[in-house]
């Protein structure tokens, strides 16, 4: 039996704009800690502390057994980093997946951000990653339907000359860090749910973007997805509000 999607309540989602204030805070954080000579295990360091400090915490910390409360990949990872002693370097572009918990409920957010000077392939996979969100939210609206937004992510990507991962997706989200629906970031092939979206609903739109081919691996550590040609990747994700008129993008604040 699939699972139902979850309509929130007015003070619900009060409690979500703060979970997501604070994971969106936190990839500020993280963001500002992505400099040359500074491990992965670091970053991670100033993510899990600027969660706690603001009364959340770490969601993807012992998710599933994950180590850490960042996922942090560097160059041809997708997702699912696990930071260690790695040092980023100049020229590396870093994606940060994080999550806080408040009061039962989960906000989700990622980013992809340049260490010192990279390659113009790099600048521009960064900015046609984060850009395809905002494509895809155009969709975001009470009345259309979850594919409409991956149609639109796929679309914009294809149109610059990089790919979409196919074999990761958007979710729903709530007191949950995973819910249905799934978002795919993609027009996907054959008959697949696609509910109409509708006033209420709390949803992640997070396209994976890759500079060469979209097909990918997972490391030996079982966590670690790479792309399978080692061509750059990036990663952007807000969780976002369905409403009666706009969607309100509640991870929003400090991604500059």
């Amino acid at each position: 039996m699939a699972e139902s999607i979850t309509i929130k309540s007015p003070h619900e989602i009060e409690i979500m704009r703060q979970a997501a204030k604070i994971a969106a805070g936190a990839r500020s954080m993280g963001r500002q800690a992505v400099k040359d000579g500074l491990t992965t295990k670091q970053i991670d360091r100033a993510v899990h502390e600027y969660i706690v400090k603001n009364g959340g915490r770490p969601s993807c910390l012992g998710y599933e057994g994950f180590p850490a409360a960042t996922c942090v990949s560097v160059n041809d990872e997708v997702i699912h980093g696990i930071p260690g002693r790695r040092i980023v370097r100049s020229g590396d572009i870093v994606s940060l997946d994080l999550c806080a918990t408040y009061k039962g409920f989960v906000g989700d957010c990622a980013g992809t951000y340049a260490v010192g000077e990279v390659s113009d392939e790099a600048r521009r996979l960064i900015e046609v990653t984060r850009q395809a969100f905002f494509e895809g939210i155009r969709f975001a609206k009470a009345g259309c339907r979850i594919h409409d937004i991956g149609e639109a992510v796929q679309d914009y990507v294809e149109s610059h000359g990089f790919s979409v991962v196919r074999d990761f997706v958007g979710h729903g989200i709530g007191r949950g860090m995973h819910e249905a629906p799934e978002v795919p970031n993609y027009r996907p092939e054959g008959r697949r749910p696609n509910p109409r979206l509708v006033k209420g609903m709390t949803i992640c739109v997070e396209p994976m973007v890759c500079a060469g081919d979209w097909r990918i691996k997972i490391l030996d550590d079982g966590w670690t997805v790479v792309t399978a040609d080692h061509s750059l990747a990036a990663h952007y994700e807000n969780t976002i509000l369905i409403t009666d008129g706009e969607p309100e993008i509640l991870t929003m604040a400090d991604d500059i």
